[in-house]
């Protein structure tokens, strides 16, 4: 398992800085000058060189990248005063510390994804299990006929037609917001149901449908035939043999999820107008803002990184069969 963990440490070390060697480059590559952004409307040809000087823009591209590398494990001097580490750089834009601005947002980006796979989850295993168990039935046609209907819907749809029947014409919940947990759990939940709702729409539908030919396909299992032939009853065996198995595709796909979940988390912060890191990244790419879109770009990327190590490592404790090294 150490092994395991390492070699996968050392993995997504190489993938971080792949990406951002590769946005680094490419953001070079657009014909206008970043630091146009940072000297303002009224810029004077002095005013722009002392810009330059000031953001290391003046230093080959190469150099420019090292000095950002090294900012991030060490910290570094920029713009008259001292960046810790990690030093993501500072805001082409508003001059803030991206470092601090992704912190910032992340809280409310977090508990978008965390509310939503909850809700997915439930409601998707819940729903595809329960199908699985009545295989044939009424229940599982429409369940399965459910499922494919969710699918086809998208956040930027649903999204404003569940603000139209739920908060303007009836007003049954509250406007979508965001109120750090700490300060008012009440209001926190409130202001987040309906973005997790509709969020997880298309996820309920996707793990329905999984859960479900997962639960069958185990219960086609030897050992659950088995210990069916032994007496045992079909609710005990369904939930002690079978449901755990049908859990490792289930994980597995959920690894590759956190990323989706958070390019869902963009759409869903877009279309409900919300401050978190999606919406960060979506303005600093409109921006030219080097600094904050690779900022989020690495944040995120380490992120998702982490959780599908994690995930993996979950493997041989939902399965006993499954052994990694």
């Amino acid at each position: 398992m150490l092994q395991f963990l390492i070699r996968r440490t050392f993995g997504a070390f190489l993938i971080l800085v792949l990406i951002s060697a590769i946005t680094y480059f490419m953001f070079f590559a657009i014909p206008q000058d970043p630091a146009l952004l940072a000297c303002g409307k009224n810029c004077t040809p002095d005013a722009l060189a002392v810009v330059h000087k000031n953001l290391g823009l003046d230093q080959p591209v190469p150099v420019q990248y090292w000095h950002y590398v090294v900012g991030i494990v060490m910290g570094r001097d920029i713009q008259g005063g001292h960046c810790a580490a990690p030093c993501l750089g500072v805001s082409f834009a508003n001059g803030r510390n991206v470092w601090s601005t992704i912190l910032d947002r992340f809280p409310l980006t977090l508990s978008l994804m965390v509310g939503g796979a909850i809700v997915f989850l439930i409601v998707g295993l819940g729903a595809g299990m329960l199908a699985a168990y009545k295989k044939g039935s009424l229940t599982d046609k429409i369940f399965s006929g459910g499922s494919l209907v969710l699918s086809s819907l998208q956040i930027y749809f649903l999204g404003p037609l569940v603000m139209l029947a739920l908060v303007f014409s009836t007003g049954w919940l509250a406007k979508p917001s965001y109120t750090p947990i700490t300060e008012n759990p009440v209001a926190w939940f409130s202001g987040l149901i309906i973005p997790w709702a509709v969020m997880s729409t298309i996820f309920t539908a996707q793990y329905t449908r999984m859960s479900r030919s997962s639960m069958i396909e185990q219960l086609q299992e030897e050992h659950v035939r088995a210990a069916r032939a032994k007496g045992m009853s079909a609710p005990y065996v369904f939930f002690r043999y079978a449901w755990r198995g049908s859990l490792i595709p289930i994980v597995t796909i959920l690894g590759i999820d956190i990323g989706a979940l958070l390019g869902g988390g963009i759409v869903t912060e877009i279309t409900f107008n919300l401050a978190g890191v999606g919406r960060l990244a979506r303005d600093s790419v409109i921006q030219k803002d080097l600094p904050t879109t690779l900022g989020v770009m690495l944040f995120s990327s380490a992120f998702i990184l982490l959780c599908n190590i994690i995930v993996d490592a979950c493997y041989a404790f939902i399965d006993p069969r499954v052994r990694l090294s």
